[in-house]
């Protein structure tokens, strides 16, 4: 395999048959029960990792891990209870894999997420979307640093639509603008790479040895779409959505492929972002790809992570 480390450019030939031994290794992967979480779960266990698999529905919970346990042949595979639009189950569910792991955790896979949904709030009085996308996985990352061994990795999956629009820091709940469904999933998706990048810079400026990486699965077909259907529209046009996008999206296999690579490939680098690298970044083989102007913007990128901070009483960590 020849790998390409510049900027818009594919892993040559890469593909989950690649990822590497992770006997040894720990994982934790939020959103766990379907689509880009079962697919990295499945996979990461088949390398021997011990994956911990986060999912809000514990029944639905209980039967991946079967699931995950019996394709990879009895695979160590724990299900953790979160409900990332709850600050006190998150805070239940880090102290739980701290237990767990006994403060020993090489992968944070930050990809579970809810998109263009109806005006709703968290638990905690949050803006669905943003409380879900972003600060319900910032509040977690920073609670579980503790347990993040050196060189371990944060990988936050993002999502093309982060360009879709901005981000008003002063406003993530949408309490002084007119709500929008696609407007606030944006405003999430652009959140989660804010963050990560500002992980990122905030690690490697107290010389910790932490990579901070993000990752987005382009066009792939998975059942987010089809829930979102089914909050707008009458259930004839769930159908029709789950055919139409079908058609024009590639597979859970195809699309768990960057945050596969940015999980475990050898030469990834703190602050990089991972893509399919064809299309417009729709599809295709994962490379490194360009994040928008605004998700590099350092000066919002501060006040979010402050903003982050007073919304869910996490102290920040690093620092």
């Amino acid at each position: 395999m020849v790998t390409d480390t510049r900027e818009g450019s594919a892993v040559s030939g890469w593909s989950a048959a690649d990822v590497a031994d992770q006997a040894g290794r720990t994982v934790l992967v939020t959103g766990a029960n379907s689509g880009l979480g079962l697919q990295t779960a499945l996979v990461l266990a088949g390398r021997g990792a011990t994956v911990l698999m986060a999912c809000r529905d514990q029944q639905r919970g209980r039967a991946v891990v079967e699931r995950v346990r019996a394709k990879s042949g009895g695979a160590d595979a724990t299900l953790i209870q979160l409900d990332l639009a709850d600050l006190t189950s998150v805070r239940k569910a880090a102290d739980e894999v701290r237990t767990i792991t006994g403060d020993r955790l090489d992968v944070l896979m930050n990809n579970a997420g809810v998109m263009a949904s109806p005006p709703r709030l968290t638990a905690d009085g949050f803006e669905l979307q943003i409380g879900t996308n972003h600060l319900g996985h910032a509040a977690l990352t920073w609670l579980l640093a503790p347990a993040l061994v050196p060189g371990a990795r944060v990988v936050t999956v993002s999502s093309l639509a982060h360009r879709g629009g901005g981000l008003d820091v002063d406003d993530l709940n949408f309490e002084r603008r007119r709500y929008g469904p696609v407007a606030a999933y944006s405003a999430s998706k652009l959140a989660n790479l804010l963050f990560t990048f500002e992980l990122d810079r905030r690690a490697r400026g107290l010389g910790r040895n932490l990579f901070a990486v993000a990752a987005h699965p382009g066009l792939t077909y998975t059942e987010l779409a089809s829930t979102t259907t089914r909050m707008h529209l009458p259930a004839p046009f769930v159908q029709v959505v789950r055919w139409g996008n079908k058609l024009i999206s590639q597979s859970v296999a195809a699309g768990a492929l960057p945050q596969l690579y940015a999980a475990t490939a050898a030469d990834v680098r703190g602050g990089e972002y991972f893509g399919p690298s064809s299309l417009g970044q729709t599809r295709g083989a994962p490379g490194r790809v360009a994040a928008s102007a605004a998700a590099r913007n350092e000066h919002t990128a501060g006040l979010l992570w402050e903003r982050t901070a007073e919304l869910t009483g996490v102290t920040p960590d690093p620092a």
